[in-house]
């Protein structure tokens, strides 16, 4: 039974049968054939195709090869040519991409066409590059509007200002396509990072690992050809920062401004000027302020950085007003200074109640001891009222107060100087008081350091002192 039953099929479908062996041995040239044209490249010299790949890139991506080691073809993972040591540059400038590795992914039907040479996408594998600040810009707009696929793994930036190295990125991470499409990932002061672009590059998200920083810019759809607005957003551990800004190429405007921390929080507003040289322009409105905070200051560490102060060019003016039923000790505050080639000018103007302060000066940061003149006065319509500031009861007759004080300080020695003092018209100081003074505020006041001289406790202690 079985027998007739192969019989039968064999006399009817033989033909049917034959083809399919046929078939087999299509099939394994096939393969063969497939394997032929991948694997024939690895055995060609590849120099002659390398006028190709030059003219492709510079079409494509706008880049030019100045020279390279050599041209291999790798089959594993998938075929590629590979450009051993090949230093590159923009054709718009002469910034110079170095670069260990360069792959090309050619298309299929480019592997052996070198008249129209086509590839999937490129990669550079270990990179490093060194940029001026004014080329930063260019470098990070010419990838991020490539539309032709890239993928950077382990790229290293370095950013100057002349022979200054100011940022070092290292092992950068960047593709435009696929599923990490336009993030960037890397190191920047020995911690990693991350940005997310998204919507066409109007929102960027900042990410430094183990920091507490976290940075959102939202850039304005309707881009200007002249300048760039958007909305800068910034959380630091338990800081928030927030800032409409406008960006151009010769200055950055800084406008509904708030910062908000445990210990400040104030408003503002800037101007800053790139070009012809860096000059801001700022106003604060403090709205809440803890004043322990300013015995964190060191100005002796502020006073190292002279090559930075000198190059340094603002004017400020911070405006606080305390809140109804606030215990804070200063009614009202205006303190404007302005600071150029090292040399700080200031006026300060506070009330406590009713009772007005006023001083202004100036001190050259750039000396290597630098004095802080100061020309200071007091005014009060109740000199009772304005010692109950500072905790001292008075019991004798509540006189005007008007106090007038010139001489200049020493920051880093706490030593300090008066070269005049008089009150309500009717005395002036001595030389032998001026010193006895002067002792009196450099063992209370300027025991400790600059700072100090504010302390509450301090201030009533010299006071009953001098008294």
């Amino acid at each position: 039974m079985i027998n007739k039953f192969y019989k039968t099929i064999h006399n009817k479908y033989s033909r049917f049968f034959r083809f399919i062996f046929f078939l087999r041995y299509l099939f394994g040239l096939f393969i063969v054939a497939i394997i032929l044209f991948f694997i024939t490249p690895s055995f060609l010299n590849h120099e002659k195709n390398s006028e190709a790949f030059k003219r492709y890139l510079a079409n494509n991506y706008d880049l030019k090869i100045l020279k390279y080691k050599s041209i291999e073809y790798q089959l594993f993972p998938f075929p590629n040519f590979e450009l051993r040591n090949p230093i590159i540059n923009f054709e718009e400038s002469q910034i110079k991409l170095n670069v260990k590795k360069l792959k090309i992914y050619p298309k299929l039907l480019s592997i052996y066409n070198d008249k129209n040479f086509q590839s999937n996408k490129i990669v550079f594998n270990k990179s490093d590059i060194s940029l001026e600040n004014s080329d930063f810009k260019y470098f990070i707009k010419k990838f991020l509007k490539q539309k032709n696929k890239l993928y950077f793994n382990d790229l290293n930036i370095k950013i100057y200002n002349d022979t200054k190295l100011l940022a070092l990125l290292e092992n950068i991470e960047f593709s435009n396509f696929g599923f990490n499409k336009n993030i960037v990932k890397g190191n920047i002061f020995d911690k990693g990072f991350k940005i997310k672009i998204k919507k066409d590059f109007n929102d960027i998200n900042f990410k430094i690992d183990k920091s507490g920083i976290n940075v959102d810019i939202n850039l304005d759809e309707k881009l200007s050809k002249n300048s760039i607005n958007g909305v800068f957003k910034a959380k630091i551990l338990n800081t928030k920062l927030k800032f409409n800004f406008i960006y151009d190429e010769k200055s950055l405007n800084i406008y509904n401004s708030f910062f908000r921390s445990k210990n400040l929080s104030f408003k503002n507003k800037s101007r800053i000027s790139l070009e012809p040289f860096l000059d801001s322009n700022s106003n604060f409105e403090i709205e809440d302020v803890n004043t322990k905070i300013f015995n964190k200051l060191k100005l002796e560490e502020l006073l190292l950085y002279k090559n930075i102060l000198k190059k340094i060019s603002t004017k400020n003016e911070v405006n606080f007003n305390t809140k109804k039923f606030s215990r804070n000790f200063i009614n009202q505050l205006n303190l404007k200074f302005d600071l150029a080639y090292g040399r700080l000018n200031y006026s300060k103007n506070f009330s406590i109640s009713d009772n007005i302060f006023k001083c202004n000066g100036n001190t050259n940061l750039l000396e290597e001891y630098p004095l802080l003149f100061f020309d200071c006065s007091i005014n009060s319509n109740s000199k009772r009222d304005l010692l109950k500031k500072f905790d001292i009861d008075i019991k004798k007759e509540n006189n005007i107060f008007n106090l007038n004080v010139k001489g200049n300080l020493s920051v880093i020695n706490n030593k300090i100087n008066f070269k005049e003092i008089s009150m309500n018209n009717n005395y002036k100081a001595s030389n032998e008081d001026l010193n006895y003074f002067k002792e009196k505020f450099e063992n209370i006041l300027f025991k400790d350091n600059f700072i100090k001289i504010f302390d509450l406790k301090k201030i009533k202690e010299f006071i009953l002192e001098i008294s």
